[in-house]
């Protein structure tokens, strides 16, 4: 199972910390994703950390203001929101591949995880 969990509301400017953890299985071989939907869009790929050597990629609408990081031992995946704006607002998954194809969505996973609603307010 893979869940994703720290949304909530927030103004624009301020920042959340989402958080992505499996149970009943270890992610150490797998590539973490984020992505995110927002209401009336397409799916759009966010960011992705590898599971070889730990390569970081992003969109560029989050780049420089979102940060992914991995902690193999707790089994979990970070995502460090900062500067949100009210664009960012949707609904953040996490899911699971083989590998990243840079920061893009492949719409196909592994795993795919419960998301979690993030909303930034004006």
């Amino acid at each position: 199972q893979l869940q994703a969990s720290g949304g909530g509301l927030v103004q624009a400017g301020g920042s959340l910390r989402l958080s992505c953890a499996a149970s009943g299985f270890t992610f150490d071989d797998y590539a973490v994703h984020w992505v995110r939907q927002a209401p009336g869009k397409e799916r759009e790929g966010l960011s992705c950390i590898s599971s070889s050597d730990g390569s970081k990629y992003y969109a560029d609408s989050v780049k420089g203001r979102f940060t992914i990081s991995r902690d193999n031992a707790k089994n979990s995946v970070a995502l460090q929101m900062n500067s949100l704006r009210p664009e960012d607002t949707a609904v953040y998954y996490c899911a699971l591949s083989s590998y990243c194809l840079g920061y893009e969505d492949l719409y196909e996973y592994d795993y795919w995880g419960r998301g979690t609603l993030v909303t930034v307010s004006s």
